[in-house]
């Protein structure tokens, strides 16, 4: 049967089908010997030669994913050409490749969800979807109404500003911890926030992905995602993705 490439690609545990689409951009998809740069393009697994980057893929695999607990100093990726630890480390005793979706920074801890079901990394990370994350940040001092309301409505980082963010002021000592609620995915996003008022962040942990939390999880520790869960993402994604 005829099907889109990219959805055959994220079918295989390759890579989520955004990704796919831009290696397929990049030219680095071949069917049957001939490199693919068109979105549009069909392919029949069962009769045709798919290669990325070289590598044929296979026929899908059993739909596997997991919540990991991401410790501090873990990058969240496939390979390091820096050599540092990757996430996929934690997850090597699965015997299927499994990627992860969306990411956490390097100095960041929580929770990740690995998986080689690409309709539900999709779900996860694709900014149509609007999946909340929820984020602990230890910040230095205790930051005032003014700096906790310029968070909430936004802030100029590298010429663009963030969107509205929910911000609960937890603990208050030496210095504090925030709870902050955001649903996009810039790189150092919360770090960079907590910097431009004033209070750069001391630690900082995912403690929840949609409306999935677990507080059983320790640092390097994973659990498979129950069936149910993974069909509550796929659900909420729908509903939030824009209508044609």
């Amino acid at each position: 049967m005829l099907v889109r490439l990219q959805k055959l690609i994220s079918q295989a545990g390759i890579t989520s089908r955004r990704k796919a689409e831009e290696l397929i951009r990049a030219g680095r998809v071949r069917i049957n010997g001939e490199v693919i740069r068109e979105l549009g393009s069909k392919a029949d697994l069962d009769k045709d030669r798919i290669e990325v980057d070289g590598r044929r893929i296979e026929p899908k695999q059993p739909s596997i994913s997991v919540l990991l607990y991401k410790p501090d100093g873990y990058i969240t990726s496939l390979k390091d050409p820096e050599g540092r630890p990757t996430v996929t480390r934690l997850v090597d005793s699965i015997p299927v490749r499994l990627f992860p979706a969306g990411r956490l920074d390097y100095h960041t801890e929580g929770l990740l969800i690995l998986t080689n079901n690409g309709e539900l990394a999709q779900a996860i990370q694709h900014p149509s979807r609007k999946m909340e994350k929820v984020y602990w940040a230890k910040v230095k001092k205790i930051p005032d109404a003014a700096a906790i309301d310029k968070l909430r409505k936004g802030i100029l980082i590298e010429g663009r500003r963030t969107l509205p963010a929910r911000v609960t002021l937890m603990e208050r000592h030496k210095n504090s911890w925030l709870e902050i609620t955001i649903h996009e995915g810039r790189q150092n996003q919360i770090r960079k926030m907590c910097e431009a008022v004033g209070h750069p962040v001391i630690r900082l942990r995912r403690v929840a992905i949609g409306f999935l939390r677990d507080t059983k999880l320790k640092p390097g520790e994973f659990r498979y995602l129950a069936p149910r869960e993974v069909k509550r993402f796929l659900s909420a994604a729908k509903k939030a993705a824009p209508k044609d």
